[in-house]
């Protein structure tokens, strides 16, 4: 009786893109700092025949081009198609994130190097008041951009919120909440000089024209705030699991109550994020409060009585209105921008930590 021997195959090996040859993890930092410095030295050397300066903007987006190009046809020969896409999507991406930030570090850069040396103890102790060229500070300023904020977020922050809490959890899209969807999206986009020339029209109607008050400059900055609270808020209730809503309704919690103890809670991070975005988007805002709040040197602490000061009136008024000498009117043009930009900052870490001391605890 005969025997036959099977002998076992070796499986195929596919050769499509997902089981094809993977680059170094070093290789894309390898060819883009490659890519640079052959960019780089050649605009050099025809900048150096030329006698001028070196290009670094072209030499650096010559040197983006060509890391992509290389990335993609390296990458498509190892890797294969599928992945060597991969990469040039992943390279596009990361450009066009790197020349967003530009504007960005280079703003932040001009204005601390221009504003760090002139912040002085007198700049934050003292105000305007009697100076007419050296010395002086912002304090005024400081205290009134300060307390307008304060009053703006107090009259915006409630009526964004219940705004949104009516459209989420009452609205149901009905024709009211249609409409009032509807005016928030062309509030969105108004200019903030509409919203400063509103808040005077109004004000003028009961106090007479030429009116010029804290409170005034707060109510141009809430007409701006309560459309930014109002989107961000949406948008973080629709996040919330309709799951714990119908929870709550099943052990008996009355609707206005779930809203308050589960609903609110649960999206109280991005409230509050999109609430510090709103500050943002006011604080610096010049137009409105130079037309509402106005202009004065002395300190005012009273929202409702006299002119008040503002940073960004400040910075505006300063450097336009230059005296002699004219470096001390810039000089503190740039302290007061750069204290604005420090202020923005606190006050998103404090909302951040606020935000994070009040969330839901998840784990167990």
């Amino acid at each position: 009786m005969s025997t036959t021997t099977v002998t076992p195959t070796r499986p195929s090996v596919a050769t499509d893109g997902l089981t094809n040859g993977r680059l170094p993890g070093w290789s894309p930092w390898v060819l883009l700092l490659g890519s640079l410095a052959v960019t780089f030295a050649a605009f050099g050397i025809m900048a150096g025949a030329a006698g001028t300066g070196l290009n670094i903007a072209g030499a650096a987006v010559l040197g983006a081009i060509l890391y992509l190009v290389l990335i993609f046809t390296i990458s498509a020969i190892v890797e294969g198609r599928r992945k060597a896409v991969d990469r040039l999507v992943t390279g596009v991406v990361t450009a066009a994130f790197a020349v967003a930030m530009v504007p960005l570090v280079s703003v932040a850069i001009t204005v601390v190097v221009a504003g760090a040396p002139n912040w002085t103890a007198e700049f934050f102790t003292s105000s305007m008041r009697n100076v007419v060229g050296e010395g002086g500070g912002a304090l005024h300023a400081i205290v009134g951009t300060l307390l307008i904020t304060l009053a703006a977020a107090v009259i915006s922050i409630p009526i964004g919120i219940f705004t949104a809490i009516y459209l989420i959890e009452y609205g149901k899209d009905n024709r009211l909440a249609k409409g009032i969807t509807f005016l928030v999206d062309v509030m969105t986009g108004i200019p903030s000089i509409v919203a400063g020339l509103f808040a005077y029209a109004l004000f003028a109607l009961f106090f007479g024209p030429g009116i010029r008050l804290g409170i005034v400059g707060a109510v141009a900055l809430a007409v701006l705030m309560i459309p930014v609270v109002v989107r961000s808020t949406e948008e973080m209730l629709r996040l919330v699991p309709n799951e714990l809503r119908e929870a709550a309704y099943a052990l008996g919690v009355p609707k206005w109550l779930t809203i308050a103890k589960v609903v609110l809670p649960t999206a109280i991070a991005g409230i509050t994020t999109g609430v510090m975005l709103s500050i943002s988007r006011v604080i610096g805002e010049t137009a409105p409060l130079l037309i509402t709040a106005g202009a004065t040197a002395s300190m005012n602490y009273d929202l409702f009585n006299g002119r008040m000061m503002s940073l960004p009136v400040f910075t505006y008024t300063q450097y336009m209105n230059q005296g002699i000498p004219a470096e001390a009117f810039v000089g503190r043009a740039w302290a007061a921008a750069l204290a604005l930009i420090v202020i923005v900052m606190v006050l998103n870490i404090v909302a951040r930590v606020i935000a994070k001391l009040f969330a839901p605890k998840t784990g167990r």
